[in-house]
């Protein structure tokens, strides 16, 4: 090999090895293997619509907290004067009415368990509906801005801070959905209020 082969080689090597490196570091991938995460709780809570739901159900939930007190105190009080009134009462017109009394405590008790468990119905309708809602915006943004796969980060072991796309995934919600509208279901979540009279 004569030296001007041998320099021509060289070149060659090192433009190969340089373009390469370069190719590695600059080229981007195509649009359908860009690969963005998404904090999906993070984006319902930290949405107006997650606020707005955070603070309905905690309203809720502190009424529902209150209305048990204050039919337990009812129930206590209804049980202490049936127990007062056992030496003045015949045995079955006492086993009658203490029958009564469990009977209703029972329904009552079945009724406010029926109301949390509609609060947590609730909860489980907006995300729903939030889901539905934000899905179509999601893929607005990726073909937007060249995304093809969406990876919920709570999947994910690492990933560079710049593929995080919930912040701006936030701001389109709120301005496009804003705090949302209550599920219909939301009208089942308060039943009546049961009366221990």
């Amino acid at each position: 090999m004569t030296a001007k082969s041998a320099l021509r080689a060289a070149l060659l090597a090192a433009l190969v090895a340089f373009s390469g490196g370069a190719l590695a570091q600059e080229a981007p991938a195509p649009a359908s293997q860009q690969i963005v995460t998404l904090d999906w709780e993070r984006l319902f809570e930290g949405s107006k619509w997650g606020e707005r739901v955070r603070a309905d159900l905690a309203e809720a939930s502190a009424k529902l907290n209150a209305e048990n007190s204050r039919i337990a105190e009812e129930l206590i009080a209804e049980e202490r004067a049936l127990t007062d009134q056992r030496a003045t009462m015949d045995p079955e017109a006492f086993r009658a009415a203490a029958e009564a009394f469990d009977k209703r405590t029972t329904d009552i008790r079945n009724e406010q368990r029926n109301k949390a468990q509609a609060l947590s119905r609730l909860l489980e309708d907006e995300r729903q509906a939030f889901t539905a809602q934000v899905l179509p915006l999601l893929d607005e943004y990726l073909e937007g801005n060249g995304g093809g796969i969406v990876i919920d980060t709570r999947a994910v072991i690492r990933a560079l801070s710049r593929l995080d796309v919930t912040d701006e995934m936030i701001a389109l919600v709120d301005d496009r959905l804003g705090a949302g509208a209550p599920p219909p279901a939301s009208e089942a979540a308060t039943p009546a209020t049961p009366s221990s009279e």
